[in-house]
């Protein structure tokens, strides 16, 4: 239900203020489970990153994009691939984002 979910996100986002990442992720990901939310994909996608898991932080950042997060999702979804090594991919979300925003890849 939309409480649980709103609840779940609630929760991520005092556990990763507290630095309690591996918490917040359980908590991102459970509501993720409950319903498609641009913010906890990008939050989950922002933790992963930072815990060293690029890979898994693309594909939170590519759901974000999916559930309305705009182009700053497709970018953070380019930086992650480029970080995974997944150069086709990352080369597809940069396309994705340039023809989003109108502008060039700088990064």
């Amino acid at each position: 239900s939309q409480t649980s979910a709103d609840a779940w996100v609630a929760l991520g986002d005092a556990c990763a203020t507290a630095y309690r990442t591996r918490e917040a992720l359980v908590a991102y990901e459970r509501a993720l489970q409950l319903e498609e939310r641009a913010d906890a994909a990008l939050a989950a996608g922002h933790l992963y990153r930072r815990i060293g898991d690029p890979a898994t932080a693309g594909a939170r950042f590519a759901r974000a994009y999916a559930a309305g997060a705009g182009a700053g999702a497709l970018r953070e979804n380019a930086r992650a691939l480029l970080a995974a090594g997944d150069r086709a991919a990352a080369q597809q979300a940069i396309r994705l984002w340039e023809g989003e925003t109108g502008g060039r890849w700088a990064d």
